[in-house]
């Protein structure tokens, strides 16, 4: 959650014309580079969604992703990229360990994802433009997904401005779990029937990047989303003023339109300034404001190291109210506090390390980056993060 890894760029002069020798060594298949990222990520609070806005948040998730860049160039002396893509989460969460408090463990107490994805993509060198495909899938116990993108790049003559643009599916089925006092029929530990509901996103990218000058560069960008199908999470409990009891419920469709601007200053050779703000909202009434700072500093060559600090504030969704204060006329309800007003921190730091020589001497090991962040918001919720990124080249 809340972590990326950023890069710079930097234009290169045109290769002077090469011998056909050269070019159909090119056409060979060849990798460019390796990436290895793990993150191990725990959090604490005390406002479960499954019991109702109240109860422990105790989660911990450990993740990783390999990636496999390769590259070919075609008779025409255009490149084609292949990125394959392969995660790996596995996560335990008391919180869901609620879901069927009478036994040992249900079935979302600990839970493992896997995600692979392809992607393809055409670029010309000479011009920077491409555009590419790509394909997914994400299974866990209560889900599978089916995604689908493409993606294109265009930039001006002089490479001082770009736009990329991206279109996204997911065709999501949902096993609807509920909590085991809303069941009906075959409760039996291990032989549980449950329903299924699909839930498919759609979403949009509009970014343009303006290099100003030498120091300054600036980027707008543009993603609104569309969802429908089964939108609430129908193992999380909602109480009522009247003592009852329901599964959370929400309105089928939700539009979202987030609107953001990048800007870079490079002050000389060691430090960069990169800030972020964004605006966020939704036809279900949220409504937040983010503000990113991240200023690395290159300490020599090879070593950097980056200090960020992140800050939201966020407008709740009308649906939401606390443990036992939803009206039993609401058509809509959660006590979700991911849904609620709130403010949040997210600070940390990260150091890159990129030697010459390889790191530790491996000339392979092209960089190693390590990152921590601490998140803490209005709510009580607070977390931390530790991510490690390995890449071979």
């Amino acid at each position: 959650m809340y972590f990326g890894i950023l890069s710079t760029y930097a234009q290169t002069k045109p290769e002077p014309v090469k011998v056909d020798s050269s070019k159909y060594q090119s056409r060979k298949l060849k990798i460019d580079e390796i990436n290895l990222v793990s993150a191990y990520y725990h959090q604490n609070g005390n406002n479960s969604a499954v019991t109702g806005g109240i109860g422990t948040e105790k989660l911990s998730d450990f993740a990783n992703t390999i990636d496999l860049q390769m590259s070919k160039f075609n008779k025409n002396g255009k490149k084609n990229t292949f990125l394959f893509e392969l995660g790996v989460d596995h996560y335990t969460s008391a919180s869901s360990d609620k879901i069927d408090p009478s036994t040992i463990s249900s079935a979302s107490s600990a839970d493992t994802r896997i995600y692979p994805s392809l992607n393809w993509t055409h670029s010309n060198e000479e011009t920077g433009n491409s555009f590419g495909f790509t394909g997914s899938y994400s299974t866990e116990f209560d889900y599978q997904s089916l995604g689908a993108a493409f993606n294109l790049t265009r930039l001006s003559k002089d490479k001082n401005t770009q736009f990329d643009f991206k279109l996204q599916a997911f065709l999501d089925q949902w096993t609807v779990i509920l909590p085991i006092e809303l069941r009906t029929g075959n409760t039996g530990r291990g032989g549980e029937q449950y329903d299924t509901a699909p839930r498919n996103s759609f979403s949009a990218s509009f970014s343009l990047a303006q290099v100003i000058n030498q120091k300054f560069q600036v980027s707008l960008i543009l993603e609104p989303s569309y969802q429908k199908g089964l939108l609430a999470t129908k193992y999380q409990r909602d109480y009522f003023t009247d003592g009852s009891l329901r599964s959370e419920t929400l309105p089928d469709k939700r539009y979202k339109l987030p609107i953001g601007l990048r800007m870079n200053y490079f002050l000389g050779d060691r430090f960069v300034i990169r800030t972020f703000y964004r605006y966020y909202m939704d036809n279900w009434g949220i409504r937040a404001h983010t503000a990113e700072l991240e200023i690395p500093v290159k300490i020599n060559s090879f070593f950097s190291i980056s200090p960020f600090y992140r800050y939201n504030n966020q407008v709740g969704t009308k649906y939401f109210a606390p443990y036992s204060q939803h009206s039993p006329s609401e058509q809509y309800f959660t006590s979700d506090y991911d849904l609620s007003t709130l403010t949040s921190d997210f600070y940390g730091a990260g150091i890159r390390f990129a030697p010459p020589k390889g790191v530790f001497g491996w000339q392979r090991l092209n960089m190693l980056e390590l990152r921590y962040g601490h998140y803490s918001r209005s709510t009580s919720l607070v977390s931390n993060i530790v991510s490690l990124n390995l890449k071979f080249k």
